[in-house]
C-alpha cells in the first residue's frame, strides 16, 4: 500500500515536469484587474522645505477695531440731535473749501479770503463761526503774509468786522491744530500728503465721533455696541485747555480762549462737570441767537438764597458780575475790561481792583472789580463811572447782603 502511494506521487511529479518542458511561449499580458483595497498607511517622512508665502487675504470685519463713519451717518438714527448739533460751533471749527466757494455757516458769514487771495487759493477755513476765521493755503500752511485773521463783528464790544495780523512774518507756518479742530485725528503722517498739514484725520471739524469715538461697530450692532458717553469735565479739557491747568494763559490783559478749562479749575465750581450747565449738542451762541436760555442750569437753581437778594435786575444779571467777559478769542476792549467770551472764575474779590500785573501775571484768581464792575461802570458804559473807592464800597455793601449760614445753637446742658 505504501509503495503504491509513492509510485503515484512520483508519476504525478514526472507528468508535471514533462508538461512544463513541453509548454509554449507566454501569451500577451492581460488587462489589469480592479484595484484592491488600500494598504495600511506607512510612517510619515521627514518635513520638506518651507514654500514661498501666498498672497495676503482680505481683512476680516472688525479686525482693526471700530472705524469712523462720519456725522451724517450718526444723523441717520439721531436726526434731532444731529440737527441741533449742526447749529452749534463745534462742527464748524475747521472747514474745507469746496468748488471754490466759502463755507456756509449757521449764524455768520465769511464772504472773502485774505487780501490778494481767491477761494481757489484756500484749502481750509479755520473757524468762522461767531468769532474769527483763519485760512490755510493749498500746501497746508496757515496764511501769514497779509492780515489773515478775520474778526467778525461783535455787538458786545461794539466792533465791526475787520482783518488783523496773524503771526505776521512767519513763513510756512504749519497747520498743526488738527487735534482740536478735526475728528479722528492722528499725529502721524500728513493729510493728503501736503507739506504744511501735520497729522491725518477722518473728518473736518469737531463732529460726533470726536467725543463719542468711532462708530462703525455701533452702526452695525446698535443694541450690542454702545458709544462712549463721558460726562467728565476732563473730556472737554482735551481741547479747552492749553498746557498746565494751573497756569492760565493770559495775553494783553485777557485770558485766552483756548484756556477755558484752566481758568475754570481756579474757581470754586471746579468740582462740577461742564455738562451740568452746558448741553454739549447745543452751543451758547446758537441759543442766544434763538433768544433762548443759554445754559441748562441757572445760577438760582443752586444759589437760590443769593438770587433772592439780587437788586440789579433787570439792569444786570448774576453772570454780568460773576462771569464777566474776561476771555479773548478774537477782539477785546481793554479800556472797558471786556473780552468776547465769559469767564468761569465766578468768585469776586471785593477789595481787589486790578486783575493782572503789567507782565500778565494774575494778582488774584478771583474776579477783580475792574472786570466785575467796569464792564458797565466805565466811560461810555451802561452804568455811571465809579472811582476805585466807590467800587470797593459798593462791592462791600453787596457782599454784606449775602446770607450767611449760621451754626444752629445747641441747648445748654441741664441737670435733671
Amino acid at each position: 500500500m505504501q509503495r503504491k502511494r509513492i509510485f503515484f506521487l512520483a508519476s504525478f511529479v514526472f507528468s508535471i515536469l514533462i508538461l512544463a518542458a513541453c509548454a509554449g511561449p507566454a501569451g500577451p499580458e492581460g488587462p489589469p484587474g480592479p484595484a484592491g483595497p488600500p494598504g495600511p498607511e506607512g510612517p510619515q517622512g521627514p518635513p520638506g522645505e518651507i514654500g514661498p508665502a501666498g498672497p495676503q487675504g482680505e481683512q476680516g470685519p472688525g479686525a482693526l477695531g471700530p472705524e469712523f463713519v462720519g456725522a451724517t451717518t450718526c444723523g441717520g438714527c439721531h436726526p434731532e440731535i444731529f440737527e441741533t448739533f449742526m447749529g452749534s460751533g463745534h462742527p464748524w471749527i475747521s472747514n474745507q473749501v469746496l468748488d471754490n466757494q466759502p463755507p456756509e455757516y449757521p449764524l455768520t458769514e465769511v464772504s472773502q479770503p485774505p487780501d490778494g487771495y481767491t477761494w481757489d487759493d484756500i484749502l481750509y477755513v479755520v473757524g468762522g463761526y461767531n468769532w474769527k476765521a483763519r485760512f490755510v493755503d493749498q500746501d497746508g500752511y496757515l496764511i501769514t503774509d497779509v492780515p489773515a485773521q478775520y474778526n467778525l463783528a461783535n455787538e458786545n464790544i461794539d466792533t465791526d468786522a475787520e482783518w488783523v495780523e496773524y503771526q505776521a512774518g512767519e513763513e510756512n507756518l504749519p497747520y498743526d491744530c488738527g487735534a482740536c479742530h478735526t475728528t479722528g485725528y492722528s499725529p502721524r503722517g500728513a493729510q493728503d500728503d501736503l507739506p504744511g498739514l501735520v497729522g491725518t484725520w477722518s473728518e473736518n471739524g469737531v463732529q460726533c465721533e470726536a467725543c463719542h469715538g468711532p462708530g462703525s461697530q455701533h452702526v452695525n450692532n446698535p443694541q450690542g455696541v454702545q458709544m462712549i458717553i463721558n460726562r467728565d469735565a476732563e473730556q472737554c479739557a482735551q481741547c479747552h485747555l492749553r498746557g498746565n491747568p494751573e497756569d492760565v494763559d493770559i495775553n494783553d490783559g485777557f485770558i485766552q480762549h483756548h484756556d477755558q478749562y484752566g481758568e475754570f479749575t481756579q474757581s470754586k465750581h471746579r468740582i462740577l462737570d461742564c455738562v451740568l450747565c452746558h448741553d454739549p449738542h447745543n452751543g451758547v451762541a446758537q441759543l442766544r441767537e434763538a433768544d433762548e436760555v443759554a445754559t441748562r442750569t441757572q445760577c438760582g437753581d443752586c444759589h437760590f438764597e443769593q438770587a433772592k437778594l439780587v437788586n440789579h435786575m433787570p439792569i444786570a444779571s448774576c453772570v454780568d458780575c460773576h462771569m464777566p467777559y474776561m476771555i479773548q478769542s478774537a477782539a477785546a476792549d481793554a479800556e472797558r475790561y471786556t473780552g468776547d467770551i465769559r469767564t468761569h472764575l465766578v468768585a469776586i474779590d471785593a477789595e481787589q481792583i486790578e486783575q493782572f500785573d503789567e507782565g500778565d501775571n494774575p494778582l488774584t484768581y478771583q474776579i477783580s472789580l475792574n472786570f466785575a464792575c467796569r464792564q458797565c461802570h466805565s466811560e461810555g458804559g451802561r452804568a455811571s463811572l465809579r472811582t476805585d473807592e466807590e467800587l470797593i464800597a459798593l462791592a462791600t455793601m453787596m457782599h454784606e447782603q449775602i446770607p450767611v449760614v449760621e451754626e444752629t445753637p445747641q441747648p445748654e446742658d441741664t441737670e435733671g
